[in-house]
């Protein structure tokens, strides 16, 4: 089984070319556990390996398996949770291997492909308020308040590592807004966390959120995605800034949400997916979205 070359940066994490190595094995035997034909594996992710695929009953669908970490480990929580309202429906699950059989999104296409931004908005805020639900009682999801916690701690360490690459102003913002925002949430639900025009695809009539790194925050926060949203055309936008303050003006008021909430945590979750002090990387693209969001 050839994988797509754009998974290969996993050689690089701790444990990644060892789950490479045995993707084609764990491949076999889901296929063999849940009775699939496959197909080819998809392009297009670098996070996940993702297999096309028909279930006995000549379903089509989609066989999905995540390196064992935490950011996904919760995702088969989060569909199952939705069930199929607003997100990609979960058909069965293996833990032990982080596999997912999942419906397949037909005919697929991406919300990037709407080239009419405002209108492309729309339709992300009609699926976010989908799945806006409050969390069970016992759930297994992670806290915003907590991963908040953590970046008011790493964020200035992750900036010192790096060299100070950027200015301070935006570090101290970023801190100030997650120990803030965090403690003053009011109403929380289940958070897909990582929802730009990517992860939502075109099913049949509707349209569906994939790949969820859920926690449970407050709703304003699932908005730090699409504020950054189609980043390599906005960055060669003659004016970004303004198309971020617009992103933020349209987001604030469809949602019904606070504008100065869903700012600061996009300028905090730029950083904190932007940097890692211990893989020497920072994204000077992020970087720039926390700049625009900082002063929008």
């Amino acid at each position: 089984m050839e994988l797509p070359e754009s998974l290969g940066w996993w050689r690089s994490v701790p444990g990644g070319a060892d789950w490479l190595d045995r993707v084609p094995r764990l491949v076999a035997e889901c296929a063999k556990e849940w009775q699939l034909r496959l197909g080819l594996p998809l392009t297009g992710g670098n996070a996940a390996v993702v297999v096309a695929a028909e279930s006995s009953d000549e379903r089509p669908v989609v066989l999905k398996l995540n390196f064992p970490d935490a950011e996904s480990e919760h995702e088969p929580d989060a569909l199952e949770f939705w069930g199929g309202v607003g997100a990609v429906r979960l058909l069965a699950r293996d833990d032990q291997r982080r596999a997912l059989l999942l419906e397949r999104c037909l005919p697929g296409t991406k919300l990037w492909e709407i080239a009419d931004e405002v209108e492309a908005n729309r339709i992300a805020c009609r699926v976010l308020r989908r799945l806006w639900r409050p969390a069970p009682p016992e759930s297994p999801f992670r806290t915003l308040e907590l991963e908040a916690r953590r970046w008011v701690e790493e964020l200035p360490q992750e900036w010192s590592l790096l060299g100070r690459p950027f200015e301070r102003r935006l570090i101290d913002l970023a801190v100030q807004a997650a120990g803030d925002l965090a403690v003053s949430q009011e109403t929380l639900v289940i958070v897909h966390q990582d929802f730009h025009g990517g992860n939502v695809l075109r099913a049949e009539q509707e349209w569906l959120a994939i790949d969820p790194k859920p926690l449970v925050g407050e709703p304003a926060f699932d908005a730090a995605s699409l504020l950054r949203d189609r980043l390599p055309e906005l960055i060669q936008d003659p004016a970004p800034a303004q198309r971020v303050r617009r992103r933020l003006d349209q987001l604030a008021e469809e949602l019904n949400l606070d504008r100065e909430r869903v700012r600061g945590w996009g300028v905090v979750h730029a950083l904190a997916w932007g940097m890692s002090g211990q893989a020497a990387k920072v994204e000077e693209d992020m970087v720039a979205c926390a700049r625009w969001l900082a002063d929008a």
